[in-house]
């Protein structure tokens, strides 16, 4: 008989769809979901649950949440519940604190430590943390963090993270060499992408600059965007004073997996020169390596999918020049981007961050526990 696990999650994003039906192929789950993160990330139709259902989740003062309807699950007949976990989460440390009385085991599924929590938020969090069974994390780097607190190792379960790894194997498949870059731009020069929402938290004016820089020593580089938001039209009027037009191509947003694949496979490189998150994934999953910053602490877990010198590499934060040498650096060690570099892509993906892997050590937890 398959365990019943209660899963309250602040919010339903659409690529966990298959993560979601894992859990419930391998565990009878009832699934609750929060409406609103306050974040621009397509939501998940629920009707691909067998028990699934949407809760409000009413923000105050855009900083905490409640999500209504969530403290009365914790009286129902689970024994076993995961969450979210989020300290800014008033129901969630609710739900803790009564599962702890009840005796009930409570599970963390979240980024865990970052490394730049301070004073007040670090005994806030270790309190919270104390209350909790276990935690599937996104990263081995949360894990040392959460160590080096004291939480016990045997309580931390590395999970990473994934996107629909079924239909990124399918749209792998397809992918082969094409002339869209050089048509478009007209010379043979290397391309770098980006694909993500076009934010500030993203760097991507400090990208543009390290085009210009580099295309002022001779090199023919070119930049394709892939997304869209508030930092386009900024982003258009830099490329128009750096005369960078022929150069940069705003592709604007993209939800065609094939054509996406397609546009990532046949670039030279990605760069995230903000925090890089799935978009690593993204990039990885069709082939191609990504280069990002070094500051951890305020990087997301995806970082870790970054091996320098296979998968890409590493700069120093806001530093222009050290952006600029990781790039012309892989271009010259790399100037064809070759089988051995594709597969090493692949090879990250296949092996870890995938809805395989996670529901792996999920099931291994949660039914051993």
């Amino acid at each position: 008989m398959k365990q019943k696990i209660c899963c309250i999650f602040n919010y339903a994003p659409h690529y966990r769809s298959t993560i979601y039906q894992l859990l419930d192929k391998e565990f009878e789950c009832d699934m609750y979901f929060g409406n609103n993160i306050n974040a621009n990330i397509k939501k998940l139709d629920l009707h691909v649950l067998k028990n699934a259902q949407e809760l409000k989740s009413i923000w105050f003062f855009n900083k905490i949440y409640w999500m209504v309807g969530s403290i009365g699950l914790i009286f129902k007949p689970y024994k076993k519940y995961l969450l979210t976990g989020e300290s800014h989460c008033i129901s969630d440390w609710i739900i803790i604190i009564i599962a702890k009385l009840r005796r009930k085991k409570i599970y963390f599924w979240n980024h865990g430590w970052y490394g730049k929590e301070k004073g007040i938020k670090v005994h806030i969090k270790k309190f919270l943390f104390s209350f909790v069974s276990g935690f599937f994390l996104y990263g081995e780097y949360a894990k040392k963090l959460m160590i080096e607190q004291g939480i016990s190792e045997n309580n931390l379960h590395v999970i990473f993270n994934s996107l629909d790894y079924e239909v990124t194997l399918a749209v792998r498949k397809k992918l082969s060499n094409s002339v869209i870059y050089t048509s478009r731009f007209n010379n043979h020069g290397p391309v770098l992408l980006f694909i993500g929402r076009l934010q500030p938290v993203k760097k991507l004016d400090l990208l543009i600059l390290a085009i210009k820089s580099l295309k002022a020593k001779g090199r023919e580089i070119n930049l394709v965007i892939i997304g869209d938001g508030d930092e386009k039209e900024r982003l258009e009027k830099l490329v128009c004073v750096y005369s960078l037009t022929q150069n940069v191509w705003f592709y604007g947003s993209c939800y065609d997996e094939m054509e996406i694949g397609m546009l990532i496979y046949n670039a030279a490189l990605c760069v995230s020169p903000g925090n890089v998150g799935l978009t690593a994934i993204h990039s990885l999953s069709y082939g191609t390596p990504v280069i990002t910053h070094n500051d951890f602490k305020h990087q997301m877990p995806e970082f870790e999918a970054i091996i320098p010198g296979k998968t890409g590499a590493f700069f120093i934060a806001n530093d222009l020049n050290s952006l600029e040498l990781e790039i012309e650096s892989w271009l010259d060690s790399h100037p064809e981007k070759d089988q051995n570099i594709v597969e090493d892509c692949y090879k990250i993906i296949d092996n870890r961050y995938n809805p395989d892997y996670q529901i792996n050590v999920i099931k291994n937890v949660l039914k051993m526990n």
